[in-house]
């Protein structure tokens, strides 16, 4: 009898660990199985772009008006700088433009006989060349007037097409309508996430990354006053 149970009681201490061994090793499996699809489930996503774009009016102009003036007399030059100047102000201010949008930049003057290289055939000596430059948030009237200033050469002031002095168009606005295409572009991006993961027969999970690329500002040559403004957001989304 002793020897029996003595062997019961040998056979319950070497069962006993290996039960908990094995059944450790059931939990571990189990566990590591578990994480594995879950690191696997992890690695399902889809990444997407989504765009937003808007058509905007520039709301701010500077309209540079260059003028020269020519005279081998000192006196009579400034004399006609001053009489163009007061053409140009009353035809910005006949059309609306304000003091607070006008610039009026002191004149130059040159003295051709004055300068290292003079050519044979200088009519005048002295050159001056003024400036009055308009900035201004009224830029449809400024472009009204730009298609008129054919009125100012009818009183004798010709306005200068120099590349120096190229005409302005700004929208300074972009933080009004930021929040809104950024949504919209997030919005665009979800329903191309969306569509992919029907197509591949899977559930669309949360965002995992996201990224909002940069504004852009553009314009055409032709119609330099109306702004496309543009974003791309970049997202990824976990597919279940």
């Amino acid at each position: 009898m002793e020897s029996c149970e003595n062997k019961k009681c040998c056979c319950t201490k070497i069962l006993l660990p290996s039960i908990a061994i094995v059944a450790g090793l059931t939990l571990l499996g189990f566990f590591i199985s578990k994480g594995l699809t879950k690191i696997a489930n992890q690695e399902q996503y889809v990444t997407v772009k989504g765009l937003a774009e808007r058509e905007v009016l520039a709301n701010k102009v500077v309209w540079p008006l260059p003028y020269k003036c020519v005279s081998n007399d000192m006196q009579k030059l400034y004399g006609e700088i001053e009489k163009n100047k007061n053409i140009v102000l009353s035809y910005l201010k006949d059309g609306g433009i304000t003091d607070s949008e006008i610039v009026v930049s002191a004149p130059a003057v040159t003295d051709r006989l004055a300068q290292s290289y003079v050519p044979d055939n200088i009519q005048f000596r002295y050159q001056a060349e003024a400036v009055i430059t308009v900035i201004s948030p009224q830029v449809e009237k400024v472009i009204e007037l730009m298609g008129k200033q054919i009125e100012l050469m009818k009183d004798g002031v010709i306005i200068s097409n120099e590349y120096n002095y190229q005409t302005q168009f700004e929208y300074t606005a972009l933080n009004d309508i930021k929040p809104e295409m950024v949504e919209e572009a997030t919005r665009n991006a979800r329903a191309v996430a969306q569509k992919f993961a029907e197509d591949s027969d899977c559930e669309l999970g949360n965002i995992r990354q996201a990224t909002q690329g940069q504004f852009s500002i553009s314009s055409d040559e032709t119609t330099p006053q109306i702004k496309n403004i543009r974003v791309v957001t970049t997202v990824k989304y976990a597919l279940e």
